[in-house]
């Protein structure tokens, strides 16, 4: 039998104050953890005496997409006049109307094909919830709602110009989450961190994760969370407050980003969708047996990139992160640093949680996908001798 420490320590080792200055990793094979790992300090600047242990909070990043998404899908197995294909619009009606398709000029080298994509006209009343869960509604990547007033940001984002023509190709899009985000507020009637803790969190038993809503998040000690970004335009090293722009100005509280948790429950929540795949476990109660089944199969694609609903899946792409790992599997990754990836087929779930963006988010952006595929490599390789 394979040792997992000795083949997965030096690859955590080796990203230490080169990739990031604190990860911890967590691998379950057959519903078990096989390997738990620690290493460096998550704030070396404010408590460098602090080692990373597995109770380490990290900002998830864009990982709180597929969490949001599940929470949404908890909704729809509940509600039956809903569905993938109702319109984003029977739920927030704002969401209506014709808006110019302008994302003509994000194309590096436009083609006449490309061009009838990218232009025109399209109605946001035909967008639908299976569209923004696969990426594929047409909504701008981001839009600049930090620099707006804050009274304007929920107006201007459900009447903003479309990047494309709306089920025509595949944009990963923090707005299209935003404007889920926002849909489980509605539909529930509960603020989305409240929604999320009573939808996911508490039926899944994750207790270590959850939003730090900006202004009433519980104090944290120094070296409890990892510290992110320097921040010029918040003037501070960010600890303990979401990293990305638009979520601080949400609050902290965002569809798209936001989340923080610990490896061991990023591990248990990909573990509860394997689970479900096979109709056991308390997410497959939540859910049913076909919403799960859905969400992990082909939504949307273009070119490499595939989309289920809420999850990136397997990419033939050399250098996506999934490519390691077998054909069926699904995960997502966080700007920050974090990622989870699911291979059904060899019954295994990696959580890992870095701070990569401690040394900038330039500096790191190559070294973190290469630390990711090493990981992965070695995992499925494991993995695979294990039989």
């Amino acid at each position: 039998m394979e040792d997992w420490p000795r083949a997965l320590d030096p690859i955590l080792e080796a990203g230490l104050d080169r990739v990031y200055t604190a990860a911890v990793v967590e691998v379950r094979h057959r519903g078990w953890p096989v390997y738990q790992r620690a290493v460096g300090h998550p704030d070396p600047e404010a408590a460098p005496e602090r080692p990373a242990t597995l109770a380490t909070l990290f900002d998830l990043a864009s990982i709180t997409k597929p969490f949001v998404a599940t929470a949404f899908l908890r909704l729809l197995a509940e509600m039956p006049d809903l569905t993938l294909t109702t319109p984003v619009a029977e739920v927030l009606p704002e969401f209506w109307g014709p808006r110019p398709v302008r994302g003509f000029a994000a194309l590096a080298r436009p083609s006449a094909l490309e061009r009838s994509l990218w232009e025109g006209i399209a109605r946001a009343e035909e967008v639908t919830f299976a569209q923004v869960l696969s990426h594929a509604a047409g909504l701008a990547a981001w839009l600049p709602l930090y620099t707006w007033l804050r009274e304007e940001v929920r107006p201007r984002v459900l009447r903003a110009a479309f990047a494309y023509k709306p089920g025509r190709y595949v944009l990963y899009s923090d707005i299209g989450f935003i404007i889920l985000g926002w849909v489980v507020e509605a539909l529930t009637a509960q603020s989305l961190d409240r929604a999320l803790q009573a939808l996911v969190l508490t039926p899944l038993g994750l207790t270590a994760t959850g939003y730090r809503r900006r202004g009433h998040a519980a104090p944290i000690a120094a070296g409890e969370v990892a510290a992110t970004e320097y921040c010029p335009w918040r003037g501070r090293r960010i600890r303990g407050e979401v990293h990305d722009e638009k979520a601080w100005y949400l609050e902290g509280v965002a569809g798209h980003a936001g989340v923080f948790s610990t490896a061991r429950d990023v591990a248990a929540f990909g573990q509860a969708w394997l689970d479900a795949l096979r109709g056991q476990g308390p997410l497959a109660a939540l859910l049913g047996a076909d919403l799960p089944w859905q969400a992990v199969q082909l939504q949307a694609q273009a070119g490499l990139v595939r989309r289920g609903l809420g999850w990136a899946l397997w990419s033939p792409a050399p250098r996506s992160v999934s490519n390691p790992l077998g054909p069926r599997a699904f995960g997502h990754t966080g700007f920050t640093g974090t990622s989870l990836f699911v291979d059904p087929d060899c019954d295994i779930v990696i959580a890992a949680l870095t701070n990569r963006v401690y040394f900038g988010r330039e500096r790191t952006a190559t070294a973190i996908t290469d630390w990711r595929l090493a990981l992965h490599r070695e995992a499925k390789r494991l993995c695979s001798s294990l039989g």
